[in-house]
């Protein structure tokens, strides 16, 4: 039975194994506070075991909810991996499904069935403020948009190839000449705090329960915070990764050479210094980020809203920042497809970690359950709730990732990761659990050619899933 079968199957059974409240009201309903940051790797909270970062904010959220440690994007089918992470998340449909509804989405049937109409449907007020990058209009999805944002803060030439060692930096990361996310006068992670504040006391004036949508485009570069937040991360105490590499064999072949965006931010070859500046700067704008974040999360208290809000915390996909060569996105490593997620709310376990592997787009379906809505047809994503309640302890049978329609692909099962690179080609496999940072390159192992053989025929099962046309037989007879 395939995954997709599984799921309609499974919900059915679900029905009567997961009791979920039935509402008199609209007004019943829990409210639903999603708050996405973007280019956040899943590595970059302090309270999940990072001891270089600040984020004591986020901590919090740990400590009070439940965090599902293994929480995937399926990939991108452009350089701008962020519009296919929001394109599957506002409307449940998997990776190449959400490039084929671009041609569509704009249209009011298709605007009907994306996560916030959905929600509307049930009752629900709908606010965003920040990044959207779909190509549906904000401002006819929700009921109120506020500073509807592109897909990055205007970057300017100083803020590439860099920093030299030993030569002056003209680029600052907190001197507004530079704009970008100080454009406008006030950096935009605090426009989006004061939008989501100014909802928060709205909504507690009306009925209906809400659906808030507060989208920072932190920490996606330029990676600009406050001097202050600078401070806090003397150059000397940043490390550089484990699987650092100046270079990255495959590059080229792969799409991440110096012709993507992402990678032109740093020098080529890579350097320890650059990448250290790279993080300290990444690390800055976080817990800056973090900080809005506490004052979101006060402002939910103070308006008495706190105990009827599921809150969910996620990133649209991770980042390199300096691992294995790389800066951006664009790529099948945990450091790039791997996200944090944390989950609070009534009836969710407090300090609590779930390792099941899962994707960041079932936020949208659990809400759906939340509000005691059914999930459509059409949504593909599945449910958090039985995961959450411990009721089953895996989400999908393989974890799926792709990279533009010819240039990679990626699965994991069972602890082990494949990356094919049809253009080289090249197979790599790494286990998991005893090579976390993917170093150990296993594909060449003789023990370990049959369980290659398995996960690239269960490739082929998810190609057909997620709409995959790319020919991985063609590539790679031999598997």
């Amino acid at each position: 039975m395939s995954n997709l079968a599984f799921n309609r199957f499974f919900l059915v059974l679900l029905a009567s194994a997961l009791v979920l409240p039935v509402f008199a009201t609209a007004a019943d309903k829990p409210n639903i506070l999603f708050i996405f940051a973007d280019d956040q790797t899943y590595e970059s909270i302090h309270a999940l075991g990072n001891e270089e970062i600040e984020t004591p904010n986020l901590d919090s959220l740990v400590r009070s909810g439940t965090t599902l440690t293994h929480a995937y994007n399926m990939g991108g089918y452009h350089g701008a991996v962020c519009v296919a992470s929001r394109t599957m998340l506002v409307s449940g449909r998997y990776l190449w499904h959400a490039q084929r509804l671009e041609k569509t989405i704009k249209q009011p049937t298709e605007i009907k069935k994306l996560w916030p109409q959905l929600l509307k449907q049930q009752g629900y007020d709908t606010y965003f403020s920040g990044k959207w990058h779909i190509k549906a209009d904000a401002n006819k999805v929700f009921d109120v948009a506020t500073h509807v944002r592109g897909g990055m803060p205007k970057q300017t030439p100083d803020g590439y190839d860099r920093p030299h060692e030993g030569q002056p930096d003209k680029w600052s990361p907190s001197d507004p000449k530079f704009g970008g996310f100080w454009e406008g006068g006030k950096h935009w992670s605090e426009v989006v705090k004061d939008d989501a504040v100014s909802y928060l006391e709205q909504a507690s004036k009306r009925d209906n329960p809400f659906f808030m949508y507060i989208a920072f485009n932190a920490p996606h570069d330029p990676r600009q915070s406050p001097q202050e937040y600078v401070d806090r991360y003397p150059l000397a105490k940043i490390k550089t990764p484990v699987n650092y590499l100046a270079d990255y064999p495959f590059k080229d072949q792969v799409g991440c050479g110096p012709s993507l965006r992402d990678e032109k931010l740093a020098p080529f070859p890579r350097t320890e210094y650059a990448v250290k500046v790279n993080r300290q700067e990444y690390y800055a704008i976080i817990t800056h980020m973090d900080h809005q974040i506490g004052l979101i999360l006060e402002a939910l208290k103070k308006t008495g809203q706190a105990d009827n809000t599921y809150i969910f915390f996620t990133a649209d996909h991770g980042l390199s920042c300096g691992h294995h060569g790389l800066l951006g996105k664009q790529n099948m490593y945990d450091h790039s497809v791997r996200v944090p997620m944390i989950v609070n709310g009534k009836g969710i376990d407090a300090g609590k970690q779930i390792d099941t592997a899962v994707y960041l787009q079932d936020i949208m379906p659990t809400t759906l359950e939340l509000a005691g809505a059914s999930i459509p047809d059409h949504v593909q994503f599945r449910s958090l709730l039985p995961i959450l309640s411990e009721q089953r302890t895996e989400q999908y049978d393989a974890i799926y990732g792709a990279y533009r329609p010819d240039m990679q692909r990626m699965i994991t099962d069972d602890g082990f990761k494949l990356i094919l690179y049809p253009k080289v080609p090249v197979a790599l496999l790494f286990d998991l659990a005893a090579d976390p940072h993917e170093q150990h390159d296993l594909s060449q192992v003789a023990a370990h050619k049959s369980r290659i053989k398995t996960m690239f025929s269960k490739l082929r099962e998810l190609r057909t899933e997620t709409g995959d046309q790319l020919d991985l037989d063609a590539a790679f007879p031999e598997l």
